[in-house]
């Protein structure tokens, strides 16, 4: 197989040893259609040069990679869905097919969605269908394009089988997705071990995740470890809280079983970017009372790391674990802050200035039920956006003498690369936005057209944007 230089096998999850997970195999799917490869993902774990035909054998037949994992491994967890305790969960449609070091050194992860059933299945059929694989494209290059720290959906191969669903028209296409992330193991992989009060298997989950997602070689007490542990995670919790504010997406199922300890953004369900500034809007049409609505997923998330602390009980004092949790409102408006300021295209300047000014974008984002998209494309860069927010829609609005503070605010913050202003995607007039009614109009196509067209469209659209963004 032509796998590049960089390509560095890894069987880190064998170190756990048993009781993590259940060898399993893949569905034989009657057909394989390449529909998607993410070369740009690929090459950063050394797969770029994998022929169309080797990819389809890798991840549409499983064919075990170089130096790795020989069989597919089923995950075991449980988890808080919708804040119910659910111990009858796991990998029911998907598994962890392989391991590799990507081009920083990071141990990381493919796994799969849709490949077939497993002990965890339930009543399912384990597969998925083909739009919600096109659904986990847009979303994950999406967020990627707006400095989310998310997974990367490498693969989606059609299927060719015809699956019933209650909330999509059906049959409906099938299709298997492989997914490039820094990890798979989620809070509701110790919640599985607390529940069976096995504090053997806890800690050996808390030694292996430190060493190869956080480059911490264990050491102290259990009780310390625990602590340093959960710290981390907590952590990157705040920063994923603050990535899904800042890009405005609404992620729809915050559950335990669907957040892993690396804290990217991953496992993409009924997601919605945000149309206008809308704290109550919810992604979920089966999300009733609004849990996971936009302004709650902090809140959601900080309650998501109480429960890991709770796994971790048996082994850290409860002190000294809400000591750590208490910690989570400040680093979280700490990264939000900065996020923000990316956004807007503009260098800090204090906290206190750089808060004053965020509050009167925020109150005029509520008050006018702001477009998300639009707000942050008419003023970025700050100084530099004098002309650009005077030829926007919302002109009337910003000129608007209530807004003379939010104006004079922003066009006192010089911007963080004034290169930008060349940046085609600068001079097009209009924001790159992902809103339901093109993901259901670029789906229709696909669906009864088979035309794929408009999806690379949007894709190449979606790039010229992260290239603007990232200058």
């Amino acid at each position: 197989m032509p796998v590049s230089d960089n390509y560095k096998g890894e069987k880190a999850f064998l170190e756990l040893g048993e009781g993590f997970a259940d060898e399993v195999q893949a569905a034989n799917f009657p057909q394989a259609i390449l529909r998607y490869r993410n070369d740009r993902a690929a090459a950063s774990v050394g797969l770029f040069e994998l022929t169309d035909g080797e990819w389809i054998n890798h991840f549409a037949r499983f064919k075990p990679l170089p130096d790795n994992l020989q069989t597919p491994l089923a995950q075991r967890y449980h988890g808080h869905q919708f804040r119910n305790y659910n111990p009858d969960i796991g990998d029911g449609r998907g598994f962890l097919y392989a391991q590799m070091r990507d081009d920083q050194g990071r141990l990381m992860d493919l796994g799969t969605k849709g490949s077939g059933t497993t002990p965890y299945s339930r009543s399912g059929d384990g597969r998925l269908t083909l739009k919600g694989g096109v659904r986990e494209i847009m979303a994950s290059e999406m967020l990627n394009a707006l400095g989310a720290y998310t997974s990367d959906t490498l693969s989606i191969i059609e299927t060719g089988e015809r699956l019933v669903r209650g909330d999509e028209p059906s049959p409906t296409r099938s299709a298997v997705m492989v997914r490039l992330t820094h990890g798979h193991i989620r809070i509701g992989t110790f919640q599985r071990h607390a529940y069976f009060s096995d504090k053997d298997r806890i800690n050996t989950l808390i030694d292996y995740c430190l060493k190869h997602y956080y480059n911490e070689m264990p050491f102290g007490s259990p009780a310390d470890r625990a602590l340093l542990f959960l710290e981390r995670v907590m952590e990157r919790a705040a920063e994923q809280a603050a990535d899904l504010m800042a890009a405005g997406y609404v992620h729809g199922v915050l559950n335990t079983d669907n957040i892993n300890i690396t804290g990217e953004i991953f496992d993409f369900g009924p997601w919605r970017l945000l149309p206008n500034m809308d704290l109550s809007f919810t992604a979920a049409y089966f999300d009733e009372q609004g849990l996971y609505a936009f302004g709650r997923q902090a809140d959601a998330l900080h309650w998501n790391i109480y429960q890991l602390g709770g796994a971790l009980a048996d082994i850290a004092e409860e002190a000294d674990l809400k000591a750590v949790l208490a910690k989570f409102p400040s680093l979280y408006f700490t990264a939000l802050r900065a996020r923000l300021l990316n956004r807007m295209g503009v260098k800090a300047k204090d906290d206190q200035s750089d808060d004053a000014m965020l509050k009167l974008v925020n109150d005029y984002m509520i008050t006018e039920k702001a477009p998300y998209e639009r707000f942050f494309y008419d003023w970025y860069g700050g100084k530099l956006a004098e002309t650009r927010y005077r030829k926007s829609p919302e002109e009337g609005k910003y000129l608007d003498g209530k807004y003379d503070e939010m104006r004079a605010a922003i066009l006192s913050y010089s911007p963080r690369n004034p290169n930008f202003v060349d940046h085609q995607y600068f001079r097009n007039g209009k924001p790159c936005t992902f809103l339901i009614e093109e993901v259901e109009a670029i789906w229709n196509e696909i669906a009864h057209h088979d035309d794929w067209q408009p999806l690379y469209n949007k894709l190449d659209q979606i790039k010229i944007m992260a290239d603007a963004l990232s200058r």
